[in-house]
């Protein structure tokens, strides 16, 4: 009996020893880091203090310190930042749907300020700023060397006051200067339309504002067609839709599946991650949907077009979208400011992270380029009026047919011709259609 309670007190003296000799290297470690830190610190102080006392001009010690903050985040990602009093209330705003501005989402890379989309309406859509410009300089001050928010500063400005920004586009020789005038930007989440038998959601932007907007013209536009039957399908067309509210993306997801998980989000940290399913409603009560995208698809637009085309419940058509596949959370700071810090990466159904990857449509349609203006167009040989059977002089009558055949073959010229005109003004879009048009013709019952 004393031999075993001799043995066991060995054996626990042996396992204090062997934890003892594992934990003090790890102890060590974490001292050093702690120490490695808090010298750091000591190093930002004294630059502060040397800063404040010998730098050629006084300087505001809450812009020196806010730019040293601003700095840390934005070495983390493009997405990262501080957010000053100014800049939080005016994302809450934007959150809203109402602000002032040129109307455009932007990124940085390379130094510069991309476009990640302009969104429409708005004084930059109109003035032709496409998705993935360069913004090189503004008012003849180049951008380059500033943050982005220094940069989204500098293209502020009062209401109706002009701004003349330089720009680089992939296909043009030369940098070329648009002049934009400031405006109110009033967002409307979500436009719905119809177009021949298909129902287009034209969805802008992601904010409070757009699953009510989504459904309430789905609705509409369905009551006005005279019911589901005479509806072929949905169009949802999210180009240069930069995201938004990833609540809202989901919301938006969710009212087209029945079941299945949207997106899942993972962090640093196992315990972080947080998954988001559908609940049981379809809105489109079954109807087959294209999603439209393109490079100026970003974020909360890619979460819905990513879990639809996994799903199978939509057919996505146009070209990769921008591959923004983290989330930001915005945390509130003293003094009324906030850090928008990027916190996880989000996934869609299938497990595929979308960051710097994008999706890929199912069916890539590139949109015709438009040129700047009237000099650069050539003359389409094929948009030149022809000559048919009906327009020679003399021409044999057909008498075969009846008033209501006539009637029927002149009513589906003018559909033709309106499709034919579709192409012209949003190709993309008249795919699309012409996909729900080629689905609901293949459908059982409607051979």
């Amino acid at each position: 009996m004393k031999k075993f309670l001799m043995a066991a007190a060995v054996g626990t003296l042996t396992g204090v020893l062997v934890t003892t000799q594992v934990a003090a290297p790890l102890l060590a470690q974490e001292q050093a880091r702690s120490g490695n830190v808090y010298e750091q610190l000591d190093l930002f102080g004294d630059i502060f203090e040397r800063i404040r006392a010998q730098y050629v001009e006084q300087v505001d010690d809450s812009e020196l310190i806010e730019a040293a903050i601003n700095g840390m985040l934005t070495s983390l990602d493009p997405h990262s930042s501080y957010l000053s009093p100014d800049d939080a209330a005016d994302m809450r705003v934007q959150t809203r749907g109402e602000f002032g501005g040129l109307g455009i989402e932007v990124t940085q890379e390379e130094g510069f300020v991309k476009v990640v989309s302009p969104i429409d309406g708005t004084p930059a859509d109109t003035a032709g700023i496409e998705a993935g410009d360069f913004i090189t300089h503004v008012d003849g001050e180049s951008v380059l060397g500033l943050t982005l928010n220094d940069a989204v500063e500098l293209m502020r400005g009062p209401v109706g006051s002009e701004i003349v920004i330089t720009v680089v586009r992939e296909g043009e020789a030369e940098p070329f200067d648009v002049s934009i005038i400031r405006d109110t930007i009033q967002l409307t989440a979500v436009r719905a339309r119809t177009e021949r038998e298909s129902v287009v959601l034209r969805v802008t932007t992601f904010n409070d504002q757009t699953f009510k907007n989504l459904e309430d013209g789905l609705s509409e536009e369905i009551e006005t067609a005279g019911g589901w039957d005479a509806v072929n399908g949905i169009v949802l067309d999210l180009r240069n839709n930069p995201g938004g509210l990833l609540t809202q993306a989901i919301k938006v997801s969710d009212a087209f599946l029945d079941e299945g998980e949207i997106v899942s989000t993972r962090g640093r940290a196992p315990e972080d991650g947080e998954r988001f399913n559908a609940t049981e409603g379809d809105l489109a009560n079954g109807k087959p949907i294209v999603v439209l995208i393109n490079g100026g698809s970003a974020s909360a637009s890619e979460i819905v077009a990513g879990a639809l085309q996994d799903h199978r419940r939509a057919i996505v058509v146009g070209t990769k979208s921008f591959g923004k596949g983290s989330v930001q959370t915005v945390m509130p700071l003293r003094g009324d400011g906030a850090m928008r810090l990027t916190t996880a990466r989000y996934y869609t159904p299938s497990g595929r992270s979308i960051q710097a990857l994008g999706v890929s449509p199912d069916i890539v349609v590139e949109q015709p380029r438009r040129a700047r203006n009237e000099e650069d167009t050539d003359e389409d040989v094929s948009a030149r009026p022809t000559r048919s059977e009906a327009d020679l002089r003399g021409r044999l009558d057909n008498d075969s047919l009846s008033e209501d055949e006539v009637r029927q073959i002149e009513e589906e010229q003018a559909a033709a011709e309106a499709a034919a005109k579709l192409r012209e003004d949003d190709y993309q879009l008249a795919y699309a259609i012409d996909i729900l048009k080629g689905l609901t013709a293949l459908a059982p019952g409607e051979q």
